[in-house]
């Protein structure tokens, strides 16, 4: 049994006398202990999607079971979601750590006893026990992001969802939460991970779907689904020794290559279409070629890019 399976979702509203169809056909499946990167541009239909699996909103059609519940039919199954909020929303400053996983725990169904053994147990685990007395508007950005994760987990949910855990952190902090983000996982929790961050989706999802204008385009596992939408070209970082000048730019650019200034380029396609343009750059002299490896930002932005087009 999946521990979230959403099947042909759809969910529509009225916008200016008009109808919206915010998500037209979303089918989803996270297994415990793995990571699902759901991905897709503003507007896509994620956040509604999201409503629908937490039991915020309805479906007007289409299912949604949680360890094999319907969170629509039973509520009480929505124990079993946790969830972490893009910013601070999910936290009270004036309180301090402890409290809030107190607080949180009990507002949870846990007895008071429960919740602050636990919370104590996720300070440990989350390296914040030294700051369990302080108010969390003194703590930094990335401990109140902890904080955050550690609260959505004090009554132990089958599922949590993730929205930008490492957005606005600095480098380190970042490392750390997806450190957490990897540790939950692993514990067996099912994460649905939402991130405009695609590196870190790459990194941390087992799993990719996206959607795009409410449907979902495209589901795999996160490398198998990059070699399949990477096709034959690939890119290339071309460095020049001497300024490109703007007849063969103008050309190039014509081909598809982006200049980035005089001396650098960057071209997308196959290697035949790759001599192609090194003939034209010829006689100048090269520094540098690189092969780019394709990545998820890549296959993300091309996806996106025939799905407008077939649009």
């Amino acid at each position: 049994m999946k521990t979230l399976e959403a099947e042909h979702l759809k969910k529509s509203y009225r916008q200016g006398g008009k109808e919206v169809q915010a998500v037209v056909d979303v089918s989803l499946t996270i297994a415990a202990g793995e990571v699902l990167a759901f991905l897709g541009p503003n507007g896509a239909g994620k956040t509604t999607t999201i409503k629908l699996i937490a039991g915020l909103i309805r479906p007007d059609a289409g299912t949604v079971r949680i360890v094999g519940r319907d969170p629509h039919r039973e509520p009480q199954v929505l124990a079993q979601v946790g969830a972490v909020l893009e910013g601070n929303r999910n936290l009270y400053w004036r309180l301090t750590p402890l409290q809030n996983l107190e607080y949180f725990g009990v507002l949870r169904g846990l007895k008071a006893k429960t919740a602050r053994q636990r919370g104590l147990e996720l300070l440990e685990t989350f390296g914040l026990m030294e700051k369990r007395e302080v108010a969390v508007q003194t703590l930094s950005r990335g401990m109140q992001q902890k904080l955050a994760i550690a609260t959505a987990l004090i009554h132990r949910p089958a599922l949590l969802l993730l929205d930008e855990p490492t957005l606005g952190l600095d480098v380190e902090a970042a490392q750390t939460v997806k450190s957490l983000v990897r540790q939950i996982a692993a514990a067996g929790q099912a994460i649905l991970l939402t991130t405009h961050q695609l590196d870190i989706a790459e990194v941390l999802s087992d799993r990719v779907a996206v959607i795009q204008k409410g449907v979902i385009i495209a589901q795999a596992p996160t490398q198998e689904f990059i070699r399949h939408f990477a096709g034959t070209d690939c890119t290339y970082s071309i460095e020049l020794e001497e300024s490109l000048d703007g007849e063969r730019a103008a050309q190039l650019q014509s081909w598809g290559v982006v200049v980035e200034d005089t001396h650098r380029l960057r071209f997308t396609g196959s290697s035949e279409q790759l001599y192609r343009v090194l003939e034209r750059i010829n006689p100048l002299p090269l520094l540098r070629i690189q092969r780019e490896e394709a990545d998820l930002t890549h296959i993300f932005l091309k996806l996106l890019k025939k799905g407008n087009q077939e649009g």
